[in-house]
């Protein structure tokens, strides 16, 4: 299994296997915590070969610097489908679209990919300060 994609972004959709990514960033501010922000997505395209087909588990996890769970984790049980006769793997998209997600403090966060209990995947979060509009 190959992760090609593992990134935050203001929207993300999977339409028919197409994966469709608008505004992908590593950075949000805020002019105070704690703060809400309305909206978040983040996007995963996995590849399998053919000896991975099958039933897999994923989990979702965004933690703090110190490992704290800045929400509930997010599993579901996926299936890596057989390849194509005519091609050697096969593709699973993941879209999380996150509403009303709630920082404590600005600094470092974690978006952490699990597939069957075992890490594949991370990427910073940062939330710095900004100054409030004049």
């Amino acid at each position: 299994m190959k992760v090609e994609l593992f990134t935050a972004c203001d929207y993300a959709a999977d339409y028919a296997g197409k994966l469709t990514l608008v505004g992908i960033f590593d950075t949000l501010g805020a002019p105070s915590t704690p703060v809400v922000h309305p909206q978040l997505c983040v996007a995963a395209k996995l590849r399998f070969d053919d000896l991975e087909a099958g039933p897999k588990q994923v989990r979702f996890t965004l933690t703090d610097a110190d490992g704290r769970d800045v929400l509930q984790p997010i599993e579901m049980q996926i299936v890596a489908p057989a390849p194509a006769t005519d091609t050697a793997t096969s593709v699973v998209n993941l879209v999380f679209n996150l509403g009303h997600i709630r920082f404590e403090h600005l600094g470092e966060y974690a978006l952490d990919l699990f597939l069957d209990g075992v890490q594949i995947a991370s990427t910073p979060l940062f939330l710095r300060p900004v100054s409030p509009p004049a």
